[in-house]
This record gives structure tokens, C-alpha cells and sequence, in this order.
């Protein structure tokens, strides 16, 4: 155990003289950037129902994002995003016979709105003096609001929740402050998720446990400052 913790101290104080050093001796950066990117959203979901089984379907999204980014060294950086997504939801392939339904039906449970502030540590290489891909890994903070609990249902209630953010992206820049960006995200996202059917029989409520794990795939336009 001690070992480890030697060694986990040295890496530490290697990578922090590293980046002094490479901070030290690298020309000025600028420190500041924003982007602006059009991102489409992609859940790749699952759940487990109870009481009435099946699965859940989550639509797909596109929508505008913006992010700021914070340059430590000309290599690393940090980057927070923000976006926020509206999702229809149903089940499919639930078994609603104990209310009178069908063995196999897919339940309409409504629209969501996902707010998810995401925190990625990123390194950024030099290919060319035009083309910098990057890699980064984070954070994610979900917040669920503006339910819609459809038709159906009485009300569906969403957990707020983190998850983790794993991202890959390359800036080509037209010159030395505007650039073009792609990017792409990965986030690990799952909540617990209430459903109150007490209007289709009385006190039902049905749990549920589903992972989102979107996919982001975005491009747009960025500036230095």
C-alpha cells in the first residue's frame, strides 16, 4: 500500500513539473475558448421495469450547444458544456393485463427535458499548425425537468444524477483565433425512474431503473480570446 502511494505521489509531482515546465517553456497561448456546435443526441437506453416488464424507448434530439474552455498549459485543458435536450419516453413490451391491456404493449409515459452540465479534463495535441485533436474524460450532472407525463399515466418522476463523460474532437483552425470544431461524446448516464399509475388502478406505482448512455456526435464554430 505504501508503495502505491509513493508512487502515486512521484506521478503527481512529475506531472505537475511537467506542465510548470511545459507552461514555462511554450510561447503565449491564448487561454479562453467557446464554441458554439450543433449536437445531435442519441440515447442508447435500457431499463428494468418492474411489475409490468418490458423495455424503454427514448427519442433522439438535436439541439444547440454551447462550452467555454480553459486552457492550463498549451496541452491541457478544461472544458464544461452546456445544452439541454427534450426526449418522448415509452415502454415497449410490457405486460399490462393485470389492468385489463394487452400481454404486450408499448405505454406512452410522456416527454422530458434533460439539463446535463458535463466537466471533461482534456489533452490537446499539435498534428499540424491547423489540425489539433483532442482527448478528454469528465463529469456529468443530470438534471430532469419540464415532465410531460403524457396521456397514460398519472405522473412519471426522474431522479436527478451524475455520470461519466468520455470525449474525442480535432479543431481546425482558420486562423489564429476563429476555428472550426467535431467533436463526439460518450456519457454513462442511468436514473431511477417513478411511475404513478394510481389513475389506471389504484396506489400502482412502477419502478423503474434506466440507462441512457447517450451518444453526442457535434460540429461547429469556435473562437480564441
Amino acid at each position: 500500500m505504501k508503495k502505491l502511494f509513493y508512487a502515486a505521489v512521484a506521478v503527481a509531482m512529475f506531472t505537475t513539473g511537467f506542465a510548470q515546465e511545459t507552461q514555462n517553456t511554450t510561447p503565449d497561448f491564448k487561454k479562453w475558448q467557446v464554441r458554439l456546435r450543433g449536437v445531435s443526441v442519441t440515447p442508447n437506453e435500457s431499463a428494468s421495469i418492474g411489475i409490468i416488464g418490458g423495455d424503454a424507448s427514448i427519442s433522439n434530439s438535436f439541439i444547440p450547444e454551447l462550452d467555454f474552455t480553459y486552457f492550463f498549459t498549451k496541452n491541457i485543458a478544461a472544458e464544461l458544456i452546456l445544452g439541454t435536450t427534450k426526449h418522448d419516453v415509452h415502454t415497449t413490451g410490457s405486460d399490462i393485463s393485470a389492468i385489463g391491456g394487452p400481454t404486450n404493449t408499448n405505454v406512452d409515459l410522456g416527454s422530458v427535458y434533460l439539463l446535463p452540465p458535463t466537466l471533461t479534463v482534456q489533452y490537446h495535441f499539435y498534428a499540424t499548425q491547423k489540425l489539433k485533436p483532442y482527448v478528454g474524460a469528465g463529469i456529468n450532472y443530470t438534471i430532469f425537468y419540464s415532465v410531460d407525463e403524457g396521456n397514460t399515466v398519472k405522473d412519471v418522476e426522474y431522479d436527478n444524477a451524475f455520470g461519466y463523460a468520455f470525449q474525442l474532437g480535432i479543431d481546425y483552425m482558420i486562423n489564429d483565433r476563429f476555428f472550426v470544431n467535431v467533436d463526439a461524446k460518450k456519457i454513462f448516464l442511468n436514473t431511477d425512474v417513478t411511475v404513478n399509475a394510481s389513475n389506471l388502478a389504484p396506489g400502482l406505482s412502477i419502478p423503474a431503473k434506466v440507462d441512457i448512455n447517450p451518444l453526442l456526435l457535434g460540429f461547429g464554430v469556435g473562437m480564441k480570446f
